[in-house]
């Protein structure tokens, strides 16, 4: 087989795609700088910025403060797995439940609805005091830690809102694929578990990975309870020091975190977008 030779016509329009594509970014490049220099200049030009500079941008301080934030960030990603985990079995759990038919099923839809309702109001904040603060005051025994109490706030927030991330995608799959299903042979749970949930899952990644990047920042939280993570110990850097540094070295870290999921989640909205448009032309 010979290859194809494109047109003149073809290759003029290359051409010129190319160099709108080179101007395009040229032009971006050139405006982002100029916006940049414009707010270093604001910044570093106001009356107060060496001030500012001291308190919360001493290199000397966050070299000393770095180990031991450090240290604490890495419980914020343990943390983070188990939470991520608990957080989307709860979830799946939930949204399940929600899509029962039948009145022998009520109650587990009225309480699954409840909680949806009851923790999706509720402040993450006054939950996570609630179980670190409130339950061991019940003095019961084999009461966990404080850590472990924590991140079961944290699982029963974020659980509420993945339970109805996986609700709508459940939702969203037509009903006639299960009527087919069951036609099949397969049992409810099994048309559930072959059929809709794989469908489910895939159409509502997106959001669920903007769930996990809101709870990879949301960890932080656990510091409120008294375990040393990240942000306690920039807390007690700062104490020692006084001087906020500290803070701005626990906030770049969990930023740096935060970058391969954001990322990630970017790549699939768009991987599952240019799925959708492909759909739709044929």
């Amino acid at each position: 087989m010979t290859e194809r030779i494109p047109t003149p016509l073809e290759v003029e329009r290359a051409a010129l795609r190319r160099r709108q594509s080179v101007r395009s970014v040229l032009i971006g490049a050139v405006s982002t700088a100029l916006l940049g220099a414009a707010l270093v200049t604001v910044v570093v030009g106001s009356p107060g910025w060496e001030r500012v500079r001291d308190t919360f941008f001493d290199a000397a301080v966050a070299r000393d403060a770095l180990p031991a934030v450090l240290t604490g960030l890495w419980l914020n990603v343990r943390l983070l797995f188990f939470c991520a985990l608990g957080a989307l079995a709860l979830g799946l759990i939930t949204a399940i439940l929600r899509t029962l038919r039948g009145p022998v099923f009520f109650p587990l839809r009225a309480l699954a609805t409840g909680y949806t309702y009851g923790f999706r109001g509720a402040p993450l904040i006054i939950v996570l005091y609630l179980m670190a603060f409130g339950v061991p005051g019940l003095r019961l025994e084999n009461t966990p830690s404080v850590l472990v109490l924590g991140g079961i706030a944290l699982v029963i927030t974020y659980g509420a809102y993945i339970a109805e991330v996986f609700r709508a995608g459940i939702e969203s799959v037509h009903p006639s694929q299960i009527a087919a299903a069951r036609s099949l042979g397969l049992t409810y749970p099994q048309a559930m578990r072959w059929v809709v949930l794989p469908q489910a899952v895939r159409r509502v990644s997106p959001p669920l990975l903007n769930d996990m990047v809101a709870l990879q920042k949301d960890v932080g939280l656990i510091s409120l309870a008294g375990p040393i993570d990240a942000i306690r110990a920039a807390q007690i850097a700062t104490a020692q020091t006084y001087n906020f540094t500290p803070y701005i070295v626990a906030g770049v870290l969990f930023v740096l975190m935060a970058i391969p999921l954001v990322a990630f989640t970017d790549w699939v909205t768009m991987r599952a977008a240019r799925r959708q448009s492909a759909e739709g032309d044929r």
